[in-house]
């Protein structure tokens, strides 16, 4: 979408909005917020500050609606197909290597804007950081809700705050370049560890012998 924007001495530029937060988005996804500048902003979309400015507010809101545009596409994660899991540990799998996919796809950049993003940041943008947190704390509940059909309110809870973890050190591990391989055996141990919490529900399910060449191994008896 073109837009006209003019600047204080009555030019116009014109430029594509979504573009421009497309564009923003993979600035601050690959460098935070504190690591791009108004001038990386102007000269990675193509306009003058005053131009970003009359179209944006600020850096501020820029960044939010880069936000926004990630949660709403590339980091969106699909709740259906966990839904569809048989097992606990099976819908667990699922939501990891999903995650796991996200996190290293080699055409974008790598990690999770949201969950590792703002983290930490200037006390000045601690408006910002704190929107973060919220995200985070979506995604949470949106795991807890895809979980729910497969145990009690309270394990799935505690679950899903366990899984969210897991899937922030999956982001900084592929952030700092640790390769899908190394990333596929947390799943791996994260899903024998479900399996034999629960093992009523996923016994069957504790590993991918077939893809890890690992031999599975029964869940523990428990006392």
């Amino acid at each position: 979408m073109e837009r006209d924007v003019t600047s204080r001495s009555g030019r116009p530029w014109s430029f594509d909005r979504d573009r421009a937060v497309e564009t923003a988005m993979r600035l601050f996804w690959r460098h935070g917020y504190d690591g791009v500048s108004i001038s990386d902003l102007t000269k990675a979309i193509g306009i003058a500050p005053p131009s970003l400015y009359a179209a944006f507010g600020s850096k501020a809101a820029l960044y939010g609606e880069a936000v926004l545009r990630y949660e709403q596409t590339v980091g969106w994660l699909d709740m259906t197909a966990i839904r569809s899991a048989t097992s606990l540990a099976g819908a667990v799998r699922v939501l990891l290597e999903r995650a796991v996919k996200s996190v290293t796809d080699p055409d974008l950049e790598a990690g999770c804007m949201i969950s590792s993003g703002m983290i930490t940041c200037h006390p000045a943008h601690v408006s910002l950081a704190r929107d973060a947190a919220t995200r985070r704390d979506a995604m949470r509940e949106r795991i807890a809700e895809a979980l729910r059909p497969f145990a009690g309110a309270d394990e799935i809870r505690r679950l899903a705050r366990h899984l969210a973890a897991v899937m922030q050190g999956i982001s900084i591990q592929a952030r700092d370049g640790s390769p899908p391989s190394a990333l596929r055996d947390i799943v791996d141990d994260v899903v024998a560890g479900v399996a034999a919490r629960f093992p009523a529900d996923g016994a069957a399910l504790p590993d991918h012998p077939a893809r890890s060449g690992r031999k599975a191994v029964s869940a523990p008896a428990r006392s």
